[in-house]
């Protein structure tokens, strides 16, 4: 599997194209903002997209998903359906946080633990680790020990519960019991900031380390 990682808005969160590199099949993660910047890159790799996927319902995760999916004529997969309070409130998120109006949407398909998403020669296992929203997932890559964690994980970090349906015991579960079980050696891409290790996360991450 390869992967980009485009750092978007005031924000700076991550969206990330992950693609097969013999058929160039690929996906676009959490397309938070500035769609034109994530086509670029698209099209500069000579990308072939087949889904958006969605981490959480968070605007900056999801801001500019609907005008990628409509640009590039595809559907939108994710988050899990427990976020879905996350994207009727769009209009409301934009108003709190100064975000240009986006208009909710629902996503083609929702996803859940236990789903897999395949593109080309790769595949992306479904993880749902709630905790920072309730219907928060993670896309694990078994075969390149990659994962795409969103906001669940940061280098020296883990994500805000402070939000509505949060709950920081559901997050520290999350991150204990299913992702450090992937193994020390996994790379994770968080919703923000650098690139990181679960074994260096659960060796000296403050908040959940061992």
């Amino acid at each position: 599997m390869q992967f980009r990682i485009i750092p978007v808005t005031p924000f700076q969160q991550n969206t990330t194209l992950l693609w097969c590199e013999r058929t160039r099949a690929a996906v676009i993660v959490d397309p938070g903002g500035e769609a034109e910047r994530i086509l670029a890159q698209v099209a500069a790799l000579e990308l072939e997209p087949e889904s958006v996927l969605l981490t959480h319902g968070h605007l900056d995760h999801v801001g500019a998903s609907a005008e990628v999916s409509r640009t590039l004529g595809i559907p939108i997969w994710g988050p899990h359906p427990d976020d879905a309070f996350w994207l009727n409130a769009l209009a409301e998120q934009c108003e709190m946080f100064g975000f240009p109006p986006v208009t909710a949407f629902e996503p083609d398909r929702w996803l859940r633990a236990g789903d897999r998403i395949t593109l080309g020669d790769e595949a992306l296992d479904v993880l749902h680790c709630p905790g920072h929203t309730p219907g928060h997932l993670v896309f694990f890559d078994a075969k390149s020990r990659l994962a795409q964690v969103g906001d669940v994980l940061f280098k020296g970090s883990i994500g805000r519960t402070d939000f509505p349906r949060g709950n920081h015991r559901q997050l520290l579960d999350s991150i204990r019991e299913r992702l450090f079980p992937l193994g020390d050696d996994v790379r994770f891409i968080p919703g923000h900031g650098p690139m990181s290790t679960l074994g260096e996360e659960r060796r000296t991450n403050p908040f959940v380390r061992e």
